[in-house]
């Protein structure tokens, strides 16, 4: 199996809707998504998703295809052959909102300061594709491409529990101590983990 990793364009829209609604929660997951949420201010969540009569899974598409025709939901597609089996969002930290819609790990991935750092924010890969390396295979492309593009640093907040739970989606502390991370903070359940090379 040979993966293929691509950057995240308008033009891959198709391919990301079809991985998030066809593949990424076949294992009966609890969580739906679109990966939406986190470059949403509270204000906009708030405004988005207060209606009584609002339909969640509809709104949050519909924001998601907004997000990626504008450019601000960025990260990188796994593929497998032309099939998407794996997502990682992963943003420049200044185009998080500094007040976001959630609180916890969310309240770390803003930073003022643009093309300094990267936050990677989550993983979703395809059940049948787990274990396989392709969130190994995100990550080193975002770590890459932070170092071409002249980031000094790439930030990923791993949760810390006994076991695995159903929303760990931010990857495994291991995924990041493998790829040359080191632990700058923690929290009551997750870990503020940095890759430098200035």
């Amino acid at each position: 199996m040979a993966i293929i990793i691509r950057p995240l364009m308008p033009e891959l829209s198709e391919d990301y809707f079809d991985f998030f609604e066809n593949r990424a929660f076949t294992d009966d997951s609890p969580y739906r998504c679109y990966c939406q949420v986190f470059q949403m201010s509270k204000a906009e969540y708030e405004a988005s998703y207060s209606s009584a009569r609002t339909d969640p899974g509809r709104v949050s598409r519909e924001i998601a295809a907004r997000q990626i025709a504008s450019g601000l939901l960025r990260g990188y597609l796994a593929y497998d052959g032309e099939l998407a089996v794996g997502w990682c969002n992963v943003n420049d930290k200044a185009s998080f909102p500094a007040e976001p819609c959630c609180s916890g790990r969310a309240a770390l991935f803003h930073s003022p300061v643009g093309k300094r750092e990267k936050a990677v924010i989550c993983f979703e890969i395809a059940p049948e594709y787990r274990r396989k390396g392709i969130a190994t295979a995100l990550l080193r492309q975002a770590v890459a491409d932070a170092q071409a593009e002249g980031y000094i640093a790439v930030e990923g907040f791993p949760m810390v529990r006994s076991q695995r739970y159903e929303w760990d989606n931010p990857g495994p502390l291991r995924l990041y101590e493998k790829e040359g991370f080191r632990q700058t903070a923690a929290r009551d359940d997750f870990l503020v983990m940095r890759k430098e090379w200035r």
